[in-house]
């Protein structure tokens, strides 16, 4: 069985060398797939393609978030692996924050048994709260309607940014055509689509982007991609796609025992700005829960005592499991 850890990112080389390299200690016969947006910032490709079955894609400007480019991004990468015939039979999605909880020839091994075809995390974007994590309005506002980006940045918690929301919250609650959004700190306006492709056939799902998927699903994705353009084209201009395409694609086919679980652990918890908490050492007990694969997001500046003992942990299993 071969796996492959498709990586995404965009900032922090020092880590994205870090997490290449366990990655590759861990799971030497694994291949690596790097996709660095280098408007984000370097990266010194020699110090990662030294490493035997290790490969990186160039973006430029692809890196975004909110809209429809880390997906597509996702897609060109599958394309450049299929047009290799590179071989894998699963593909790990991360980021460059994230990093394995646990051996990963342990996950290799969970993943040649299990009877599933993919671990993400879905639900119903439309379905009431008791199902649905998100706030009642969040899916529709999300995905039936069709956003200009106006390429203006402001920060939610600053003067400007606050008056924003108040804005936001006045705008979008008298009226049902037109929707302000601040995604990622990026003001977006939206009106309401006039058709849309859901219906009881082609349910909306959302869920977290990052997940486990077999090949069948990967190859299922992106036939889709390429045959469904006006989907394709109609996700492009809806807020944030990353968490309701891939999870709309697969669960509407109806081809796949699908997993409710991306074996992922993160936290967004009292978080305003769409990213997850940074994990610090104090998490370290959670972590290492066996039902975990992988977490993020960590950052290097703020706490290396969580990924010393994260790695040191990683090493030390993988002796005693060679022994």
């Amino acid at each position: 069985m071969k796996v492959l850890y498709f990586i995404q990112t965009h900032k922090n080389p020092e880590q994205i060398y870090r997490l290449v390299k366990i990655i590759r200690r861990s799971s030497p016969e694994s291949y690596i797939l790097v996709s660095h947006d280098f408007t984000g910032c370097n990266l010194d490709t020699k110090l990662i393609k030294n490493l035997p079955g290790v490969e990186v894609l160039r973006l430029n400007g692809k890196g975004g978030r909110g809209d429809f480019s880390m997906i597509q991004g996702y897609l060109d990468a599958v394309e450049w692996l299929l047009s290799r015939n590179i071989k894998f039979d699963w593909l790990i999605n991360l980021s460059g924050q994230d990093f394995p909880t646990q051996p990963l020839s342990r996950i290799e091994q969970f993943l040649a048994r299990t009877r599933y075809d993919g671990f993400l995390d879905y639900f119903e974007a439309f379905s009431d709260r008791d199902r649905n994590p998100w706030t009642i309005e969040e899916g529709p506002n999300r995905y039936l309607y069709q956003y200009w980006r106006s390429g203006i940045c402001v920060s939610s918690r600053s003067l400007i940014g606050k008056i924003l929301n108040r804005l936001k919250s006045i705008v979008n609650n008298i009226q049902p055509f037109i929707r302000v959004y601040l995604c990622f700190d990026s003001l977006m306006i939206g009106w309401r689509a006039k058709n849309h492709p859901f219906n009881e056939n082609f349910i909306c799902y959302g869920g977290y982007y990052f997940n486990t998927l077999s090949r069948e699903c990967v190859q299922f994705i992106y036939d889709f991609y390429r045959k469904n353009t006006q989907v394709v084209e109609y996700y492009k201009n809806t807020c944030v796609p990353v968490e309701s395409f891939i999870q709309t694609v697969l669960i509407n086919s109806k081809r796949f025992n699908l997993c409710n679980d991306s074996k992922r652990y993160f936290d967004y918890y009292k978080c305003q700005d769409g990213s997850p908490r940074t994990l610090t050492v104090q998490d370290y007990p959670t972590l290492i829960k066996n039902s975990i694969h992988f977490a993020r997001k960590f950052e290097l500046t703020r706490d290396t005592k969580i990924l010393d003992k994260l790695e040191a942990r990683i090493i030390e299993q993988n002796l005693i499991e060679n022994n």
